[in-house]
């Protein structure tokens, strides 16, 4: 007997699909109840589901960490205002796309010597920037040689050392020539720094003007305030579906909690986790959440005493009770970290080294050793690092008590948390968006030169494998190599890593995406404006 398929059932289920209500595994479900067959459900899901994007609207973005010292400069990004701005109004030669593999942006196609020590990225001819003028190469060549060089003040100066030429090949190629070869170039080429920005034509770039080749231009905007953009009629790439976006930096959660729920932005970057559950109650918003490779870190400063000893640093790590942090500081949405820069969601995670547990004993144990009992530290959090961030410090501070280490919190400003805190105070909290590749996060915070080396952490052994791996093209020697490096973090690294925290953002009503969003930062890798829409 054939099984009858409930037509109304299915309207219902194809409703949802489109507005966005059901996921595609509930779906297939339901409609497999209904009594339809596998593909036909596939076909459905396919037609309703992948609602067509829509053009028009103006796209209100409530966004955290944003600084009014913040700058247009690629070298000094760092907070999410200037990471998300970034790739609203600026392009790269590659980028994440939203099921995490790597495609093309302002390069539509690379390729390299068997080698890996060259490669050539073609560029693409309609692209422009905001004030009509074509990228050609060299606008590329002085994007790159801007984080280049003795006289570079860039944080992505060392991604970049291997590079010993870059030079046009006509006017829409570009080769990168390096010293070694490295098999993720084009991945490290989405690195949120690597903005391609208009040259002057003497060398150097002009990012002082906002000048762009992104999705929207700048119409009018103030670092730590507000950002107004509209639609780039030049881009190059697909989407770019609203009219206009206006981006507001909303640093305290309850104000940005509640702009989202009066309706008074479309979206928000970060939500307060103790409130999760009951924003997914709310019928006019939708909660992403989503697991990452961003990491909290808290970074010791190794030539600092008392952290210049490893057994004070590998102390501070037993002192920390993970567990009881993820359950009542991010409420489940984490996985706990081990002290080594890799998550579960990255490639050539080493899942067989033992999970770090917490043992005020033995942190007793190695203070004595070090003739530190007793230990009492300043630690250094802002509300903006994380959402529950002085409270995850103070819960870390009372867990610490029991192996007789003194925590003293220090709520540190929000504004120039990063420019006034970070890198200078000896022991902070530290929120890091994910890398699409190990040598990518190990190069730019743990090699010794690197400008972003939190915790000033020198050991000659990471730093022999972190360049043997780079050009290595065997994947299970590779492999090998950043395990080697993760227990090495693990064991004798200055940062302590509680966890990797999922992206967790919400939608008011009527914006839409597509099935997947990318995990490399929060609201589909920074890039919610230009890959979402409103529903008709």
């Amino acid at each position: 007997m054939t099984k009858k398929t409930d037509k109304v059932l299915m309207d219902r289920l194809a409703s949802a699909a489109r507005s966005g209500d059901i996921s595609r595994r509930s779906f297939m479900h339901f409609a497999a109840a209904a009594g339809m067959t596998a593909s036909a459900a596939t076909g459905l899901w396919g037609t309703s589901a992948a609602a067509q994007p829509s053009r028009g609207g103006t796209f209100r973005w409530g966004v955290h960490d944003g600084n009014s010292s913040d700058t247009h400069d690629p070298g000094t990004y760092v907070t999410r205002q200037m990471i998300f701005l970034a790739h609203t109004h600026r392009s790269y030669l590659t980028l994440i796309e939203p099921d995490n593999s790597l495609g093309p942006d302002v390069a539509t196609s690379w390729e390299a010597t068997p080698d890996a020590k060259e490669w050539t990225f073609e560029l693409n001819p309609d692209a422009s920037f905001h004030s009509g003028k074509p990228v050609t190469a060299q606008d590329v060549i002085d994007s790159l040689n801007h984080h280049r060089g003795d006289a570079s003040t860039s944080a992505a100066k060392a991604l970049l050392t291997d590079v010993t030429d870059i030079k046009a090949d006509g006017e829409n190629a570009v080769v990168i020539s390096l010293a070694r070869g490295n098999a993720d170039l084009p991945w490290l080429m989405t690195d949120y720094h690597f903005a391609i920005c208009p040259s002057n034509g003497d060398g150097t770039i002009d990012w002082k003007s906002g000048d762009g080749c992104g999705p929207y231009k700048i119409e009018s905007g103030e670092f730590g305030i507000q950002w107004a953009l509209s639609r780039h009629d030049g881009w190059h790439g697909e989407g770019a579906y609203f009219d206009k976006v206006e981006m507001l930096i909303l640093n305290d959660p309850n104000a940005r909690q509640t702009a989202l729920v009066t309706g008074d932005v479309n979206c928000v970057s970060l939500i307060e986790l103790k409130t999760l559950a009951l924003l997914e109650r709310n019928p006019d918003i939708k909660v992403d959440n989503i697991p990452s490779g961003g990491a909290i870190t808290m970074p010791m400063h190794c030539d600092t005493a008392p952290f210049d000893d490893v057994n004070v640093r590998n102390a501070l790590k037993l002192a920390m009770n993970r567990d009881e942090i993820i359950e009542k500081i991010s409420f489940g949405a984490a996985t706990k970290g081990n002290d080594f820069h890799l998550s579960p969601v990255q490639p050539y995670w080493p899942e067989d080294i033992p999970q770090r547990e917490y043992d005020p004993d033995q942190a007793k144990s190695l203070l004595k050793k070090a003739g530190q009992e007793g230990l009492s530290v300043n630690m250094s959090v802002a509300d903006s690092v994380y959402t529950g961030a002085v409270d995850m410090c103070v819960l870390y501070a009372e867990q610490a008590k029991a192996a007789g280490i003194n925590i003293n919190v220090v709520r540190e400003p929000n504004d120039g948390y990063y420019s006034d805190v970070w890198l200078k105070k000896p022991f902070s909290a530290v929120s890091w968006g994910a890398r699409p590749t190990p040598d990518v996060m190990f190069t730019l915070a743990y090699k010794d030169d690197a400008a972003w080396n939190e915790s000033r952490w020198q050991n000659e052994r990471f730093n022999e494998l972190l360049l043997q791996a780079k050009g290595e093209l065997d994947d299970s020697l590779r492999a090998e190599m950043y395990r080697e490096m993760c227990v090495l973090m693990r064991d004798d690294g200055g940062t302590i890593i509680p966890f990797f925290n999922n992206w967790v953002y919400a939608r008011g009503k009527g914006v839409e995406r597509g099935e997947d969003v990318a995990a490399s930062w929060s609201c589909d890798g920074a890039r919610a404006a230009s890959r979402w829409w409103f529903s008709t």
